[in-house]
């Protein structure tokens, strides 16, 4: 028996998009029984990206219709529920082509739904800019309803994921605790890599510091608490943030990444074996390292690793990992407990039983959400 609903048994890295997609209806970005049409035409044509892209932009460009008719009508909540779900279904949709002018323009229509739905679903998440070295990087800011200066979490993504996702599947329930969120795309990541080109860096203590700077300067929020959290990737990036800079009050890590460079060595063997427990099209990393070929990649990676860095973190520290992960062991998460130098630090492993047991609770995000959002709440 499976531990979670696997949409395609002979495709993880399908079956993982479908769940993508299906576990953001719980903050009304997307409808099971839309999702299950799309699967539906994609069965038989499993490991075929450019079919994966056209029924799910299919699906995107009708919702979006639907949302179009509403707003006509001056249905602006309604409109408003289909411009969510089509925002969602245009990323699911370009996340298994490669990087491209149709890659682009179906991320920007994502952006343009994304927008729309949020004016008339989530009028208190706002966008922002936050000034980055010659540029800035993009990111939504989520004002929780609190009076006076309040703590704030600034959340980056992983490898594959966007901040149109995580404010919604992270930053939500946070936002109902007190907790403002940032949620931005750094170096490598979402709207900063697609319409930007800013690849990844190792040391993300420099973009987490400036999206520190930048929230800081807000009247809303509290200085002396503010968190910086990371998913999946955001795993490495965000300890190696807090480690680095003393002025984050507290780390998560959404999934623990102790050393990038031996994740992606497991992987690769798994890449060139003919293996399935994949998360990512070949493509993905070289193109959010900015390199030209996966040996680059690696050379690069060398520097992706916190051991004798996670020993310099003093804030408090949660790491939540899947005991059931395929993408990134539990012994990652493991190692990363026992290196952080923090004297109040905690590991959360969650089983089967529990739900939530895959790569980043992508099985149940809702569970994931909460104990995230809980922990923030006791240590902020």
């Amino acid at each position: 028996m499976s531990h979670w609903f696997e949409y395609f048994p002979e495709n993880h890295m399908w079956s993982q998009g479908m769940m993508f997609g299906i576990e953001m209806a719980a903050w009304g970005a997307a409808a099971i029984g839309e999702i299950d049409q799309i699967g539906q035409k994609l069965r038989g044509h499993e490991g075929d990206n450019e079919r994966w892209w056209t029924e799910w932009t299919a699906m995107a460009r009708r919702i979006e219709g639907f949302g179009d008719a509403e707003e006509a009508r001056g249905h602006r909540l309604t409109s408003g529920a289909y411009y969510l779900r089509a925002a969602i279904y245009y990323f699911c949709g370009e996340r298994f082509i490669a990087p491209s002018e149709r890659k682009w323009d179906t991320y920007r229509s994502c952006l343009r739904c994304f927008t729309k739905g949020i004016e008339r679903r989530y009028p208190q998440i706002e966008r922002v800019d936050v000034p980055y070295e010659d540029t800035t990087l993009p990111a939504w800011f989520l004002k929780a309803d609190v009076r006076g200066p309040a703590p704030t979490v600034v959340m980056f993504d992983g490898l594959d994921n966007a901040k149109e996702m995580s404010v919604l599947f992270g930053g939500v329930e946070i936002a109902r605790r007190g907790i403002h969120v940032l949620a931005i795309d750094g170096p490598g990541q979402g709207e900063a890599l697609r319409l930007q080109g800013i690849p990844s860096r190792y040391d993300y203590e420099v973009p987490a510091g400036a999206a520190y700077d930048h929230i800081t300067q807000r009247p809303e929020v509290d200085p002396a608490r503010v968190a910086v959290m990371g998913f999946s990737m955001g795993g490495y990036y965000a300890p190696r943030a807090a480690a680095m800079d003393p002025r984050f009050a507290a780390c998560v890590a959404w999934g623990g990444h102790f050393d990038y460079h031996e994740s992606w060595q497991r992987r690769r063997k798994i890449m060139e074996s003919g293996g399935t427990k994949l998360s990512a099209p070949g493509f993905q990393l070289p193109w959010v390292l900015g390199m030209p070929d996966i040996d680059a990649c690696m050379n690069k990676l060398e520097n992706y690793r916190l051991d004798g860095i996670a020993e310099k973190m003093r804030c408090p520290f949660f790491c939540i990992h899947g005991e059931d992960d395929n993408i990134v062991q539990l012994d990652f998460a493991e190692r990363l407990y026992a290196a952080v130098g923090s004297a109040d630090k905690t590991l959360k492993v969650l089983r089967a039983y529990d739900g939530g047991s895959e790569h980043c609770q992508e099985d149940n995000r809702q569970v994931g959400a909460n104990i995230v959002a809980d922990w923030l709440a006791d240590h902020l």
